[in-house]
């Protein structure tokens, strides 16, 4: 499965970033391989409108699977459900942490929009 975790920066230490369409970047881990690369997001997140969308459609083009990140908007949690996509909401920790507890069936999956921290 690959995950895509919004992180602050490009190192595998970087901060997570809570806000999924604002995120500059995103390390895409492929589980399966241990493969991990990282996605400049800067285009998106600097979008005066539609960040959360045009991330969602970079991320289904390289066939991510589900994204681990703090809060996702309406318009990207319609791009998510559209593009098949499950958002898994993390607070904090590190990017190997965050996979981890997905992987051990500890994170929550989200259900709708959650716009704490949006815009």
């Amino acid at each position: 499965m690959k995950i895509a975790i919004s992180t602050q920066g490009p190192q595998p230490n970087s901060a997570l970033e809570p806000r999924f369409g604002r995120a500059r970047y995103f390390r895409i881990v492929d589980t399966e391989t241990g493969q991990q690369t990282v996605v400049d997001n800067e285009n998106a997140a600097g979008a005066v409108q539609g960040a959360g969308p045009r991330a969602v459609q970079m991320l289904a083009r390289l066939g991510v699977q589900a994204v681990l990140t703090g809060h996702v908007g309406p318009k990207a949690w319609t791009a998510l459900e559209s593009s098949k996509i499950q958002a898994y909401a993390v607070d904090g920790g590190s990017i190997e942490q965050s996979v981890r507890a997905l992987l051990a069936g500890q994170l929550r999956a989200m259900s709708c929009a959650e716009t704490e921290g949006h815009g």
